[in-house]
């Protein structure tokens, strides 16, 4: 027999009262802490509970009572929907209100250590349209809102190109316009939705991977410069034939495309990094400029997706840094070098160290196209490369500039660069939880300095943090 599942309460008349973490907003019920996404602090609202665990419970907001005085109108049309730029209901200086909130709750209460006065945040100068890099996938099974099931809306076209729904992953949320990167970015790919419409192409069934069309990559860049590559399973001629012609169609159309590319992937995965890019039009890459820097990028490159204030973050690092031109810096995680080739001209050498193979390559690039040679770069895994051997082999650093992924650095890593004493570090990263986790580790040779977020995402929860630390002084026995 079935269990009988246990109805979940209606809350009625709650005030949000506070923003928590993954951008979802916050209630209390008695002793209940209830999270709730797209609410905002000051709305009365009923709450249906959809998960309920002891002391805290998650739910969605199914009537306004009353609207917060501090409520923003969201401008895009897919909000609410889409799973992304959830923060549209906050005004942006609201935003960055509880960014900077978030990174001083992490870090003084899970890096419970000594912290100076931390630095007003960085707000982003564009909080529309600010991306350079937006990634679409092709779906046959469009997703319907749930006003659309409630109407019983029925398309023409179930085909879809846009955004996973959060949850779903066979799921496409049609885009009709996205307010994050270029408006070029809405015009090319609507026009390969409407040709692809008109000439019955397949869209990918994302369960059984049967379809042609499977992905789209836009790129942009402060240059001008305009990268699209388009992503198909292909197994037979005539597909690629019939392919080839979507592609003839995109490059008569938008004349300011400089890289046109495309990739056969055949595979059960989306992801290319171990695939061949082939070039229909122009060449096989873009540039971002920086000071006068220029940085190469790929079809597979990582470069930071907001240009402008990744400037800004790295004029951060670079202050904390404190370089005279005499010091030997090591930068971790070093990615395709946009640190250690921007800080280059200020030290005497830089050491980065990278686990991905291809971005080393593109780290060696950009310092041979920018004249820099005072750089060494290295592939492989931190905790595996970065040893007492490597420092003794390539000289102690004076500083250390890390900028590892979400989940930190790994306690190996931490020892070494104990171990190493540089005389500061500057650590960059883009979760401040796992960043004050480390801070703590660190804490036993080091003091933080100075602290200073950054916002390279507006209208979402996530934000950037730069740390200064200084080794400090022993004290005579």
């Amino acid at each position: 027999m079935a269990r009988k599942r246990k109805e979940l309460p209606l809350l009625e008349q709650v005030t949000i009262t506070d923003i928590a973490a993954e951008g979802k907003a916050v209630a209390r019920v008695d002793d209940l802490v209830v999270f709730v996404p797209y609410v905002v602090p000051g709305d009365v609202v009923d709450l249906q509970v959809k998960r309920k665990k002891h002391h805290y419970a998650e739910a969605e907001a199914v009537k306004f009572h009353h609207f917060s005085p501090v409520r923003a109108v969201p401008f895009c049309q897919h909000y609410g929907v889409c799973g992304g730029c959830k923060w549209q209901v906050l005004p942006y200086s609201e935003q960055l209100k509880y960014k900077q909130k978030q990174v001083t709750d992490n870090l003084t209460r899970i890096g419970k250590i000594a912290l100076p006065p931390i630095l007003p945040i960085l707000g982003s100068e564009k909080t529309e349209f600010y991306r350079n890099k937006l990634e679409f996938t092709f779906s046959n099974k469009r997703w319907l809102t749930t006003e659309e099931v409630r109407q019983n809306v029925v398309y023409e076209q179930m085909n879809a190109v846009g955004f996973h729904i959060p949850g779903a992953f066979d799921k496409v949320l049609a885009i009709e316009k996205c307010w994050l990167q270029d408006d070029v970015s809405n015009r090319i790919r609507n026009a390969i939705r409407d040709y692809a419409y008109l000439h019955d192409f397949s869209f990918i069934n994302l369960r059984n991977h049967e379809g042609m069309l499977r992905n789209l990559m836009i790129r942009t860049s402060t240059t001008g410069e305009l990268m699209v590559i388009l992503i198909a399973k292909i197994e037979q001629e005539e597909e690629l034939t019939k392919f080839k012609q979507l592609l003839q169609y995109v490059a008569d159309t938008f004349a300011e495309i400089t890289s046109l590319l495309y990739v056969i992937n055949n595979k059960c995965n989306d992801t290319i990094g171990d695939l061949d890019v082939y070039i229909y039009k122009g060449v096989d890459h873009i540039f971002e400029e920086m000071e006068g820097l220029r940085f190469k990028i790929g079809a597979k490159s990582f470069y930071q997706t907001n240009s402008e204030q990744a400037y800004n973050l790295y004029k951060v690092a670079r202050r904390f840094a404190e370089l005279t031109g005499n010091e030997r810096v090591y930068d971790l995680y070093t990615g395709t070098g946009t640190i250690a080739n921007f800080v280059a001209r200020q030290a005497a050498q830089v050491i980065g160290i990278e686990y991905v193979p291809e971005a080393i390559e593109d780290a060696k690039v950009n310092s041979r196209i920018n004249h820099i040679d005072n750089t060494l770069f290295y592939a492989g895994d931190m905790k595996d490369l970065l040893t007492q051997e490597f420092i003794e082999r390539h000289g102690r650093p004076d500083v250390i500039i890390t900028d590892p992924p979400r989940a930190g650095m790994h306690t190996d890593v931490v020892e070494v660069i104990l171990a190493a004493e540089p005389l500061r570090i500057v650590y960059v990263s883009c979760n401040p939880a796992t960043q004050a986790r480390d801070l703590q580790l660190l804490d036993t040779k080091y003091e933080v300095t100075a602290v200073q977020p950054v916002d390279m995402f507006p209208h979402t929860h996530h934000v950037e943090n730069v740390v200064q630390l200084k080794l400090r002084k022993k004290v005579e026995e």
